[in-house]
């Protein structure tokens, strides 16, 4: 997996690995970043005399656009619980510190070195990971970081947006760091301003916008005549149209004329399908048009039939004064129920003969 000879190395292809844990091995790196692109090589620096790795390597790919895409998804990723740095090659070498370091106070724990990168790269180039300061026995965040910007305006634009604002619910405090060597002063001084503005190195580095979808557009070059260009000549304007003549309408022709006392001839019979001509009229009075039928599509429809007028119903006659309603008939009587006890004692017979002697008192 050793690379080979710089020289045979493409540049634009590879990458840049820093931030790696002891436990990381070129087999690791190949197995890691082989799932953004195909991977030629993967070097890793390492010493002489302990045959340690220094922390950093360099993945070469087959083309320029999977080392972009790496950079883009692996950039910060957590490896052995320590952030990595990816970033391509080339622009590794010329990183060079100017002191454009800035304090960030007030995080909440759950900040960490991705969040910031990502937060902060937007307003330049970050030279290195930022760095926050943990515990070393349990490895939380103490609450305050430390990042350095590869030129002062990218700083001062950081500090004028971010201080004071929310980073996870904390209002995060932003400032220049104070120097290492002297005591009680700040970067960011007229000095070091000065020092920036004269390494032409500085100016070339861009922002991180590798996390943005939308690509950058080319920009468009406008383009030069090689020679000046004349105004096109000046037409004559077209002459108006000649009016066409108008033909005259038809006239109508006119009826034959018939020497006095001449009996004219008789019509001609009509076409087949159309109706008899009308009589013609006395000499002298135009006959009157001739009225031919619409075909039956534009013929009116006809009215619809109408439904026929029942005869009203005569009024119910009143009835007569001395009227009544028949009275409902009465129900048949039942003989008595006897007395408890009682025998019921059978019906008379019946007498059919009367006779005087029948009724002899």
């Amino acid at each position: 997996m050793a690379a080979g000879p710089i020289a045979e190395r493409n540049q634009d292809a590879t990458i840049y690995v820093g931030g790696l844990d002891d436990k990381v091995s070129e087999t690791l790196l190949w197995e890691m970043f082989v799932q953004a692109g195909p991977v030629v090589n993967v070097h890793m620096p390492k010493d002489r005399v302990t045959q340690m790795h220094q922390g950093y390597g360099f993945v070469e790919f087959l083309g320029e656009e999977d080392a972009d895409y790496a950079i883009k998804i692996m950039n910060m990723i957590k490896l052995y619980g320590k952030p990595i740095r990816v970033n391509k090659a080339s622009a590794h070498q010329k990183n060079l510190d100017v002191g454009a370091n800035i304090f960030i106070g007030n995080l909440d724990p759950e900040v960490d070195e991705k969040l910031l990168y990502d937060t902060f790269s937007a307003f330049g180039v970050i030279l290195q990971t930022p760095k926050i300061m943990r515990d070393p026995e349990t490895g939380n965040s103490k609450g305050f970081a430390f990042i350095n910007f590869a030129s002062f305006e990218a700083s001062d634009a950081a500090m004028d947006a971010m201080n004071g604002q929310y980073l996870c619910n904390r209002p995060i405090s932003v400032s220049y760091a104070f120097k290492k060597d002297s005591k009680g002063e700040r970067h960011g001084s007229a000095a070091e301003r000065l020092l920036a503005a004269q390494n032409p190195l500085s100016h070339a580095d861009r922002p991180h916008q590798l996390f943005a979808d939308a690509p950058v557009p080319p920009p468009i070059m406008p383009m030069m005549p090689s020679h000046p260009m004349m105004p096109p000549p000046l037409m004559a304007p077209p002459p108006p149209p000649t009016p066409t003549a108008v033909p005259p309408p038809p006239q109508a022709p006119s009826a034959p004329s018939f020497a006095p006392g001449a009996i004219p001839p008789p019509p001609l019979p009509p076409p087949i399908g159309q109706p008899p001509l009308p009589p013609s009229a006395p000499m002298g009075i135009p006959a009157p048009p001739r009225m031919i039928p619409p075909p039956p599509w534009q013929q009116p429809a006809p009215p619809p039939p109408t439904p026929p007028t029942m005869p009203p119903a005569a009024a119910p006659r009143p009835p007569p004064p001395n009227w009544r309603p028949p009275q409902p008939p009465l129900p048949p009587q039942m003989p008595p129920a006897p007395f408890p006890g009682q025998p019921r004692l059978p019906p008379p017979p019946p007498v059919t003969n009367f006779s005087a002697d029948t009724f002899n008192f």
